[in-house]
C-alpha cells in the first residue's frame, strides 16, 4: 500500500516509515523539520518505495494514498510551548487537512493522539474510558487539549462521513533518535548523564511516569492500523517508575557520576501516569517486550555514538 506519513522525519514517525517500508510498503514522509531531521530518514533515501516531501500540514496538500498516519506534531512542552498558536493549528488545521485528504482518497487514517489526553489523572491506571483531568487553559494546555479536539475532530468524520479511522494514545515513549536534549525525560536524564552534569529532577521525583521502548510503540500502531477497531487505545507500557527511580536506572546504566539536583515541578505537570493495556492485549494481543533497563541500555549506546559523532 502506499502510506503518507507526517511527522515521518521524527523521532516515532522515522521508525515507522522503516516498519512500514520492511513489510513491504510504499511510503510518502512528510516533514516540515521544526522537530523532525533528514538525519533519521537518511537510511531510507535510496529506498525506491521511499519518497521525503518538506510541508506543513496546516497547509493542504494532494497526494494519492491508501492510508495516512498523522504523527505531525511537536510532542515536547520546549517544543509545543515554543509556538504554541501552531501548537494548536497543528492539531486543527492540519488534522482536517489529513481527515479531508483521507476522505477524497478513501484512505484509512490513523490519527496519534498522547496520554496527555488524561491530563493530571484521577483514575489510575489510565483507561480508555476515563475522559481525563485537563487544564484547558493552562500552559500545557496548548497540546494536551488540542489533542483531545483532534480526536473529536476524528470521530466526527468517522460518524459524519463513514471514514475509516483509528486513534492511537501513545504513552511515553523512549529509543533511539529522540533528540538529545529534547525536553522529555529521558533524553535529558542520558544527556546529562554522559556529560556529568547534574541530573535536574523537576519536584520531588516521586511522580511517575511510564516509558514505552520506540520498537514495541511502532509493534502496537503497526497492529491497531491493522484491527478493525475505531479506538482510541492506548499503546504504553504498563510498567510504572517514579522520576527519582529513572534518574537511578540512568545513573547505573551509564555508570555516570552524576549527582541528581531538585528544581521546581512545571505548571501541571501529572503526578502519575500508567496505562492500562488491557484493550491492546484483547483486541490485537499486544504487550511491550522490551523493558527499562534494556530500553536504556540502548538509548544510552545511540547517544553515546550521537554525541561523539557532533563533538558534544
Amino acid at each position: 500500500m502506499r502510506n503518507l506519513l507526517t511527522g515521518g522525519a521524527g523521532f516515532i514517525g522515522s521508525h515507522l516509515c522503516e516498519r512500514l517500508l520492511a513489510l513491504g510498503h510504499e511510503v510518502i514522509c512528510l516533514d516540515n523539520f521544526f522537530t523532525g531531521s533528514k538525519a533519521n530518514v537518511r537510511g531510507l533515501l535510496d529506498n525506491h518505495d521511499f519518497e521525503l516531501l518538506r510541508h506543513d500540514i496546516i497547509t493542504p496538500i494532494d497526494l494519492e494514498v491508501d492510508r495516512v498516519f498523522n504523527l505531525a506534531c511537536p510532542a515536547s512542552p520546549v517544543h509545543y510551548q515554543f509556538d504554541p498558536v501552531r501548537t494548536i493549528q497543528a492539531n486543527v488545521l492540519g488534522v482536517t487537512n489529513m481527515l479531508e485528504l483521507a476522505r477524497r482518497t478513501k484512505a484509512r487514517i490513523l490519527q496519534a493522539s498522547t496520554s496527555e489526553v488524561y491530563g493530571d489523572p484521577l483514575v489510575h491506571p489510565q483507561t480508555e474510558d476515563y475522559w481525563g483531568h485537563v487544564n484547558p487553559i493552562g500552559p500545557r494546555g496548548v497540546y494536551d487539549e488540542a489533542k483531545r479536539f483532534a480526536e473529536a475532530l476524528t470521530l466526527a468524520y468517522h460518524r459524519s462521513h463513514g471514514l475509516d479511522v483509528r486513534i492511537v494514545r501513545i504513552f511515553n515513549t523512549y529509543g533511539p533518535r529522540l533528540r538529545p536534549r529534547d525536553g522529555r525525560v529521558v533524553s535529558n536524564f542520558l544527556v546529562q548523564a554522559i556529560q556529568r552534569e547534574p541530573i535536574t529532577v523537576y519536584g520531588d521525583g516521586k511522580q511517575t511516569r511510564s516509558f514505552c521502548y520506540v520498537e514495541d510503540e511502532i509493534r502496537g500502531i503497526v497492529a491497531l492500523l491493522n484491527s478493525d477497531y475505531v479506538g482510541p487505545v492506548n499503546i504504553g507500557n504498563p510498567n510504572e517508575f517514579t522520576i527519582l527511580e529513572l534518574a537511578e536506572a540512568v545513573i547505573e546504566v551509564t555508570g555516570s557520576s552524576s549527582e541528581i539536583v531538585f528544581e521546581d515541578l512545571p505548571v501541571d505537570d501529572p503526578m502519575q501516569r500508567k496505562p492500562d493495556i488491557g484493550l491492546a492485549r484483547s483486541l490485537f494481543g499486544w504487550e511491550p517486550t522490551i523493558q527499562l533497563r534494556e530500553g536504556l541500555e540502548r538509548t544510552y549506546s545511540w547517544y553515546k555514538t550521537e554525541l561523539e559523532a557532533r563533538g558534544a
